[in-house]
């Protein structure tokens, strides 16, 4: 059976929905990062970069939420636009489109407005102004399409998801309204049962929840460095 690496963040979150959308039967097993159970040598020996998600899929081992999509997309056949050249080079340019800027610029956002001991206006600008200018390419393009990619709720949506619901937190309450395409599909894939699913998942399991020292050390190893 698959095995499944998983946190409750947004990375992890997109893999369970595939996972919960297409049925797969899966082991989830929970990474506590504010533990640092990601540094774990067991753990290393399958994510060099002691990030989660990761995956173990018989032989295979893939990490990165967007390799795993692509990987789980490709094996199973599902959720995946139709192959043709287009979409292949849609689905290839939107998957690294969020790989490359979506979530860092989200996560770095994130990080400076909430976590960093040290309030630096700079880097808030910095990580917010690119955060709203990703988000605003992905709001542009759903202006004239339902879905990212070909007329069909692919991997590409799910990737999207894993941050753009997550605006808020990324951005501010208000900053959702500057994004009503994107919203649209958040809403519609927050509605489907499987991402009902795959949000409770964290549920079943017990994780630290505290900001103390020990999760700000697991978490931001550069500040003890």
């Amino acid at each position: 059976m698959l095995k499944f690496y998983f946190s409750g963040a947004p990375n992890p979150t997109k893999i369970a929905l595939f996972l919960e959308e297409a049925g797969m039967p899966y082991e989830p097993i929970p990474v506590d990062t504010r533990k640092g159970e990601q540094f774990k040598p067991e753990f290393i020996a399958i994510n060099p970069n002691s990030k989660v998600p990761a995956i173990v899929d018989g032989d295979a081992i893939v990490f990165d939420s967007n390799a795993i999509l692509l990987y789980l997309g490709e094996k199973t056949g599902k959720f995946m636009p139709p192959n043709t050249p287009a979409n292949r080079g849609a689905l290839l340019s939107w998957l690294m489109f969020v790989a490359s800027g979506v979530g860092p610029y989200a996560g770095q956002s994130v990080h400076f407005q909430h976590y960093a001991p040290e309030k630096l206006p700079y880097a808030q600008k910095r990580y917010t102004f690119e955060a709203e200018r990703h988000f605003g390419i992905l709001n542009d393009h759903l202006a004239s399409r339902r879905y990212m990619v070909g007329d069909t709720y692919s991997i590409v949506d799910m990737d999207v998801w894993g941050w753009a619901r997550l605006i808020p937190m990324v951005l501010s309450k208000e900053a959702v309204a500057s994004y009503p395409n994107l919203k649209r599909l958040v809403d519609e894939i927050e509605a489907r049962p499987a991402a009902q699913r795959a949000l409770k998942l964290k549920e079943r399991f017990t994780f630290k929840t505290e900001n103390d020292e020990e999760a700000r050390r697991n978490m931001f190893r550069h500040i003890t460095a």
